[in-house]
């Protein structure tokens, strides 16, 4: 057994840890998130961008619209120390000024952290690490910050906001706050070393999805092959126990080898993971039901599993069908139809 382990967050483009590393080189950051939108807005809630005191900035709030207006904003609100919301729309002179004509209106805190903000940037690190759920509220007027946790008293916008997972603006005696949510990234538990699983690992990372690839078969399951991802070359039950399958991890099953893709589709379903997918024909799919009905499995069980996997797409070939299977997870994760 082989087990190559990584971070289960990416740490390298994520915002969190963008913001640790400068605010412990520099001393100060500006952290900009996306707290609302209306239309066309280019970005979702939750997006975010981070400014450098020496102008270096990572991420987006508006795939480029606004960005240069944010960056001037943060310079005057890391010399205030004071979070400010800022507003961009159609009826904006800014906004078509720096580029969003295209009906779409966004909301952006802007907000400075120092490093006596580090321990309230690491414990959102670690929530994240971990996998815990929590929800972060800022009070817009003087930049309060507080965390809570899943078990917490919550309101009943914060607790909302928690279980949706959707960044939002609240009304509270105290004035306008921030509602963000900290929820775990998606995952992507990969069976079967293959080609396509190459292929698709490496899309599936830069979506922003931590990925694990799981095989017995040593000879595939390579750091060679698969160098940037975490790799267990092991059986997908006794790794999915190791590894633990929540509500926010995506299950492929790759390597059409009938006894290993069934290990790992008979062990996902008995968890409430997110997602599962299985490559084969509509044939071999039929066979496959068949077997899992052998198991114990019922119509219910069955009906999670995303068989011929992927969008139909006409896809051909290894990246073709690794993007219609990216495309499918999205669309599950994100509850569109």
């Amino acid at each position: 057994m082989n087990i190559q382990v990584q971070s289960p967050v990416e740490a390298g483009r994520d915002a969190w840890h963008i913001a640790r590393r400068w605010i412990a080189e520099h001393g100060r950051v500006a952290l900009a998130t996306v707290v609302s939108t209306w239309g066309s807005a280019p970005v979702p809630a939750g997006g975010h961008l981070v400014i450098g005191p020496d102008d270096r900035f990572e991420g987006s709030v508006s795939g480029g619209c606004v960005e240069a207006d944010v960056l001037a904003e943060a310079v005057d609100i890391m010399a205030s120390g004071r979070p400010k919301l800022l507003e961009y729309g159609i009826s904006d002179d800014t906004a078509w000024r720096v580029g969003l004509p295209c009906g779409g209106t966004i909301k952006v805190l802007v907000e400075p952290l120092t490093r006596a903000d580090l321990p309230h940037v690491d414990a959102i690190i670690d929530a994240r690490e971990q996998r815990r759920s929590i929800v972060r509220v800022t009070r817009i007027a003087d930049g309060q910050r507080s965390i809570y946790r899943e078990g917490d008293a919550l309101s009943g916008d914060v607790a909302k906001a928690l279980t949706s997972g959707i960044v939002c603006l609240i009304e509270t005696p105290d004035g306008t706050a921030a509602v963000q949510p900290v929820v775990p990234p998606l995952r992507v538990i990969i069976v079967g070393a293959t080609h396509i699983g190459q292929v698709f690992a490496d899309m599936a990372r830069l979506t922003g999805y931590g990925v694990t690839v799981v095989d017995p078969r040593a000879a595939f399951a390579s750091e060679e092959r698969f160098s940037a991802s975490a790799i267990v070359a092991d059986w997908p039950q006794a790794s999915f126990d190791r590894i633990g399958l929540d509500a926010r991890t995506a299950v492929v099953a790759l390597t059409h080898a009938s006894h290993i893709d069934d290990e790992a589709i008979a062990a996902a379903l008995r968890t409430p993971c997110i997602y599962i997918g299985a490559l084969g024909s509509r044939a071999t799919n039929a066979k496959r039901m068949d077997r899992l009905k052998a198991m114990g499995f019922g119509d219910n069980d069955l009906q999670r599993i995303h068989a011929p996997i992927g969008l139909n797409i006409g896809a051909k070939g290894p990246a073709e069908i690794a993007v219609s299977i990216l495309a499918e997870i999205v669309k599950v994760s994100r509850g569109a139809s």
